[in-house]
Parts: C-alpha cells; sequence; structure tokens
C-alpha cells in the first residue's frame, strides 16, 4: 500500500513539502509517515485529509487509483486550494506560485511553466513527460554537484542562448568542464567510438549507481533502526507530532555513541 501511494505521490509530482504543508505537520513527520507500514495506522485526522486529497473513500481504494493527466491536475487543484485557504490567500490571488519573487524571477518562473506546460499538454506524448520527468529529477539533484550546474551552463552556451566565454559559477571549474563536454561532444557526434567500445565504461557507470543505491539503502535500513531504538530507550510506541523532536534528538545523541564510553 505505502509502495503504491509513494508511486502516487511522485508520478503526480507532490513533493515532501507540499504534503507537509497541506497536513500540517514538519517534512520530517512526512517521512515518518511514509515510513509506516499501512495508512490505516496513521493518525486519524491526517489519514482522513489524506484521502480526502487522492479523492477516495478509505485506504484500500488507493490501489485502485490510475494517475493520468486529468487525475494530477484534479490532484493538484485540490491540493493547491487547501494550502491557499491554509495560508490565508485569497482565491483571487491565482498567482500566488509568484508570491515573494522579485520581477526577473516572476518572468523566469512564467517561461520555465510555459515550456513545461507545452511538453505536458498532450497526454500521448510519452517523450515530452519522460524528458519533463528528467528535469524534475535534475532539479532536484542540481544542488548535491556543481558540475550540474555546469552542464546547464554548457548546454545553453552550446544552443547560443548565452555566450560561451560567460562564466557565472566557478570560472576555472567551469571552464574545465565545458571543455571536457565540448570533447567528449564532439566524439559523440562525429562517431568516433562504438557502443560496443563503451560496453565496459557503461556497466562501470551501471555499478556505480548500484553501490549508490545499495548504501542508499543501508543507509536507510540503519536510520530505521536507530529510530526504533530512540523510541524503545524514550518508551515510545510510534511517532508523532508530540515527541518527534525528542525522537530525532535521542536519534541523533544514539549515533554518536562509542563502544566502551
Amino acid at each position: 500500500m505505502m509502495d503504491k501511494l509513494n508511486d502516487i505521490l511522485r508520478e503526480a509530482g507532490i513533493s515532501k513539502v507540499k504534503l507537509s504543508k497541506y497536513l500540517g505537520v514538519s517534512r520530517q513527520m512526512i517521512y515518518n509517515y511514509l515510513e509506516v507500514e499501512d495508512i490505516n495506522k496513521w493518525p486519524k485526522d491526517k489519514k482522513v485529509m489524506l484521502l480526502n486529497l487522492l479523492g477516495i473513500k478509505n485506504a484500500e481504494e488507493i490501489h485502485k487509483i490510475k494517475v493520468d493527466t486529468d487525475y494530477i491536475s484534479e490532484l493538484d487543484a485540490r491540493l493547491n486550494s487547501i494550502i491557499l485557504v491554509k495560508n490565508g490567500v485569497s482565491k483571487e490571488e491565482k498567482n500566488s506560485v509568484y508570491e515573494g519573487l522579485g520581477k526577473r524571477q516572476k518572468e523566469l518562473l512564467k517561461n520555465i511553466i510555459d515550456v513545461v506546460k507545452e511538453n505536458l499538454e498532450d497526454p500521448k506524448n510519452d517523450v515530452g513527460y519522460n524528458s519533463m520527468n528528467y528535469l524534475y529529477n535534475f532539479l532536484q539533484a542540481m544542488n548535491t554537484s556543481p558540475e550540474l550546474k555546469y552542464m546547464l551552463a554548457y548546454v545553453s552556451k552550446e544552443t547560443c542562448f548565452e555566450e560561451p566565454s560567460r562564466f557565472v559559477f566557478d570560472d576555472d571549474e567551469q571552464f574545465i568542464f565545458e571543455s571536457i563536454m565540448f570533447t567528449a561532444m564532439t566524439l559523440y557526434n562525429n562517431g568516433g567510438t562504438s557502443k560496443t567500445k563503451l560496453a565496459e565504461a557503461h556497466n562501470r557507470f551501471v555499478k556505480k549507481i548500484e553501490r549508490k543505491k545499495e548504501e542508499k539503502l543501508g543507509r536507510t535500513m540503519e536510520l530505521t533502526r536507530i529510530r526504533l531504538q530512540a523510541m524503545q530507550e524514550l518508551g515510545y510506541a510510534e511517532v508523532n507530532e508530540d515527541n518527534v523532536a525528542e525522537i530525532s534528538a535521542k536519534m541523533a545523541e544514539i549515533e554518536t555513541r562509542k563502544v566502551g564510553i
């Protein structure tokens, strides 16, 4: 059930931040909720709110949900409408997404939304959907590595939207990255290599990603173990809004402990 719920949230583009605003809890609490095996074990009021958001009457109907364009639109409308009401924003403020932004930032965001919308308007356009989904993943990961920003700069220059000699990030690092990218793209476009020759390199790439996934899973399992230990030491049977801060503090304490001390 929880796997299906997470799939729905991911496919519908509902972030943990949005869901936390809707349910009126912290983002950390959302992670805790999503780790529970059964939605029926959620606090009753939060479960009812989630079911209302999903447009279903009980948790068992989650498996019947089909995420398509119409469903995403309905879900997004319900979510935004309730968040606006909670934040005390009138319905007339349709451009609330631009709230707090400067003129330049508003114009950029509008242009981005227009491009994304254009790629998503045709429900049969899998290429458009998948491209925007990759873009969404890229945006979420962008702050984890400066090279991802350098990649955006390279594409902007290659497509003549930016001057090739303009560097807005680290000049030296960006220069090196763009030079390597140009060399790689030249090799790719000129057919200077083959799939067979690159098979070993791609295998190393796959193995690297698999190791990352294993490390991430291992870390998730470790955090789960630490959380359960913290709850046991504190005498709690579940995580809720009243004890989450105390449990988090206890988890931090457990992680810093050393054997024999």
